[in-house]
């Protein structure tokens, strides 16, 4: 009998113990005094959240961040502060990074092309160095946006062409008035030109990053000033546009009569393509690479000699 009372008494104690637990966690709820901006919180079935949810005090201070509506009721009942000054609010999630799709804007080269460059190619040095301090703003932006690894091959392209053509037009305008590039002491190994932590000449742009690229219709894009050269297109290259904007640099360089003379058994051509033979022949012969930018057949067996380059100035 006195077995049986034990029993029964630690029972009791058991079931009381129970309900004091059981009343404790139930009385963890958000209290009625709350303010909570349930508005702001999108629900849907499952009780999730399409935003993530700031839990702020009084004091507008973030308590926690949490991802559902559930868990934002949660930091409330178990952070003890009053209960007239808590809140919760919803804001939109941060964007994921989106991948750079115009790692530059080239507008104000654009704009200074259009302005001092006609259709011909025909160069305004005189204009360009009245306008110096846009286009020294331009080469500025050409400094802080010197192309990184996750800028794609044509942003990368377009970029060394203008800047390329860009440096070369500043080259000229600080030494202007000249007859020639070639008046100027050593134009293509002087370091002029700070592009984020580098200093830069025309020499190790042309044949250490575009010629690398393994893109021979560069040649006909990048221009040395002179009269001989591939005209200085009127509007700077885009990465969006340079496939259209090489092919056609390359078909009025070809068509150009004074630069090359071009028949199915003979072909004169800019000593361009003596210079940089091997740049063309990475598909083919020299003849293939020219078939394919021209509306003349021409023979396998065409002889080639070249025409002399003309120095002077492209004004």
């Amino acid at each position: 009998m006195k077995q049986l009372l034990i029993i029964v008494l630690a029972l009791i104690t058991s079931s009381c113990c129970s309900a004091k637990k059981i009343t404790q966690e139930s009385s963890k709820q958000i209290p009625e005094n709350t303010f909570v901006t349930v508005e702001d919180i999108p629900e849907t079935d499952n009780n999730s959240i399409s935003q993530t949810v700031e839990v702020k005090d009084e004091n507008n201070n973030i308590i926690a961040e949490v991802d559902t509506h559930e868990e934002a009721k949660q930091v409330l009942v178990n952070n003890s502060l009053k209960t007239d000054t808590i809140s919760y609010v919803s804001h939109p999630p941060k964007p994921p990074k989106q991948e750079n799709t115009l790692s530059i804007n080239h507008s104000r080269w654009n704009t200074l092309l259009q302005k001092y460059v006609s259709e011909q190619g025909h160069v305004n040095y005189q204009k360009f160095k009245n306008d110096k301090t846009s286009l020294a703003l331009y080469i500025d932006t050409l400094s802080e946006n010197v192309p990184t690894d996750d800028w794609s091959r044509a942003e990368k392209l377009a970029y060394w062409i203008n800047a390329y053509n860009a440096l070369t037009v500043d080259l000229i305008v600080k030494n202007y008035p000249i007859e020639s590039i070639k008046d100027i002491k050593d134009p293509w190994e002087q370091r002029l030109w700070k592009l984020g932590n580098k200093w830069y000449n025309l020499d190790e742009i042309e044949h250490k990053i575009l010629r690398k690229m393994d893109e021979p219709r560069i040649h006909f894009a990048i221009v040395c000033a002179s009269y001989s050269c591939p005209k200085l297109q009127n509007t700077a290259f885009t990465a969006e546009n340079l496939d259209a904007q090489l092919t056609n640099a390359t078909k009025e360089f070809l068509s150009d009569t004074k630069r090359n003379e071009i028949t199915k058994n003979k072909l004169k051509l800019s000593k361009i393509f003596r210079w940089f033979d091997d740049d063309f022949k990475q598909n083919g012969s020299l003849i293939d690479f020219i078939n394919t930018y021209t509306t003349t057949n021409i023979s396998e067996d065409a002889k080639i000699s070249y025409k002399d380059y003309n120095w002077d100035l492209n004004d």
